[in-house]
């Protein structure tokens, strides 16, 4: 099988794999860039309503924008360029966000822990996938993913007994991300995915 170098320690990687990092690397930029947009949109929103809401949805979205800017300059070394489809993720990103801005405060937690549990679990694939194949990517990840689960928990610190319409938001929400993931890595995600239940002895 072919192989080219990883851009880190040069590491040989296949071709498959080679273009599984690139998808990582796109895939992550604008799952960033529609997290920025949806913090845009409840900023917006909260400004109106909830305005305690805030400071918190300030620094998140500073810490998006860091984590997009991040994957951006990621992405010349892995021959990777941004998603064909970034003005869907735009659009979903605000209207998500506008949305369930206007549900009010639960709402707004609801869909930041919704999204963020479910780029969690996927960022603990492509860590597990990333190990011994980009050790420079897999740093930039680790690091980001420390915020990200920041961001869950404090969503979740503020969501109080939410009831079946917050929680089928939520699982609404997750399935969703769930798709544009798979979608936007070619099932690269599932892949991952099974790879790391492999190892854990769970399939």
């Amino acid at each position: 099988m072919a192989q080219r170098e990883s851009p880190s320690r040069g590491t040989q990687v296949s071709r498959r794999d080679a273009k599984t990092i690139a998808r990582i690397v796109r895939v992550n930029h604008a799952g960033e860039f529609g997290a920025i947009r949806i913090y845009s949109a409840q900023i917006l929103v909260s400004g109106w309503f909830w305005p305690d809401c805030l400071p918190l949805l300030a620094e998140m979205l500073a810490d998006e924008r860091r984590h997009c800017a991040q994957f951006r300059d990621a992405m010349p070394a892995r021959n990777s360029r941004p998603c064909r489809v970034m003005r869907f993720w735009s659009l979903g990103g605000w209207l998500l966000g506008f949305f369930t801005a206007l549900l009010g405060r639960q709402g707004i937690w609801a869909c930041t822990a919704a999204v963020e549990a479910t780029v969690h679990r996927h960022l603990d694939d492509q860590l597990h996938f990333l190990g011994d194949r980009d050790a420079a990517l897999h740093a930039v990840i680790l690091s980001i993913r420390e915020e990200e689960l920041a961001h869950l928990h404090h969503a979740e610190a503020r969501l109080h007994a939410p009831g079946m319409v917050l929680r089928s938001l939520r699982r609404i929400i997750s399935a969703v991300t769930d798709g544009l993931i798979w979608l936007s890595t070619w099932g690269d995600s599932s892949r991952m995915a099974d790879a790391l239940l492999a190892d854990r002895g769970i399939r």
